[in-house]
């Protein structure tokens, strides 16, 4: 419609002027004309061509919706599996924290065990140590003491010296004024004698000779204390106790003995 109206301007405007003929006027009447008869169609063609434009653009928009909603479903299928592993993550954990601690449990269990065990062996050790002294105390009250020299005595007959010194000197604690006290002693001398304990040996018969002068076991004791005294390189007290022997116990076996041991010394 604006460029009809253009045409028919200029139309006028030359025939104002005086410019245009009688054949420019038709001229200009049909192109105008035709003009009319296209115009009909270019609109055509315009509404087609904005229709076209908004379908394309509707449907591009609708693309790109899709394609937006499609990211967003991506994004949130993205996020759903992050969330997964992150509780996969934290079973994990847990289940390496309970492996954790059933590792730590059998090594608890086994110093639980330990502490149990040796509460039960002081317990049972306990028991023993009582056990032992029962039977230390029903031996005393049992055991006479001549059945306690007699053991000390075969003891060391039997070679045990140690031990038969052990149950002689049990005996003289028990009973230092038995009438075998002065035996007792006599034979821990004689058990420090075989083991060539020469210096204790003295000491014991010294005990005999000291402490039980009417005992049949002084002449004995006085005996083996000299030989002691030989052994120990002491041949004066040797010579001494030997004359002695000799003139208190003249007709004892010991002093016979002793009159031989004399003539080897000088």
């Amino acid at each position: 419609m604006r460029f009809t109206n253009t045409v028919l301007s200029v139309i006028f405007f030359l025939a104002l002027a005086g410019c245009a003929s009688k054949n420019d006027l038709d001229y200009l009447r049909f192109d105008m004309e035709e003009l009319k008869a296209r115009l009909p169609q270019v609109e055509h063609e315009l509404g087609t061509l904005r229709s076209e434009t908004r379908e394309g653009l509707d449907k591009n928009l609708k693309g790109l919706q899709t394609d937006m909603e499609s990211m967003r479903r991506s994004a949130a299928d993205l996020q759903a599996n992050i969330d997964a592993m992150k509780v996969d993550l934290q079973v994990q954990s847990g289940k390496l924290d309970d492996a954790a601690l059933a590792a730590k449990k059998p090594v608890d269990d086994l110093a639980l065990l330990r502490e149990d065990m040796e509460r039960r062996f002081a317990a049972l050790d306990g028991r023993m140590v009582k056990l032992e002294k029962g039977l230390e105390e029903q031996k005393k009250t049992t055991e006479t003491p001549e059945s306690l020299y007699q053991k000390g005595l075969d003891t060391f007959r039997s070679g045990d010296s140690q031990k038969a010194r052990e149950l002689l000197a049990r005996f003289l604690e028990l009973y230092p004024s038995h009438e075998l006290a002065a035996n007792a002693h006599y034979w821990l001398g004689e058990s420090y004698y075989s083991e060539k304990k020469f210096d204790q040996a003295v000491l014991e018969f010294q005990e005999v000779i000291k402490n039980f002068p009417g005992k049949e076991k002084v002449p004995a004791a006085m005996l083996k204390q000299a030989m002691s005294f030989k052994a120990l390189g002491d041949l004066k007290s040797t010579r001494y106790l030997y004359k002695k022997l000799i003139e208190e116990f003249p007709s004892s076996a010991e002093a016979k003995t002793a009159k031989e041991n004399l003539k080897g010394i000088k």
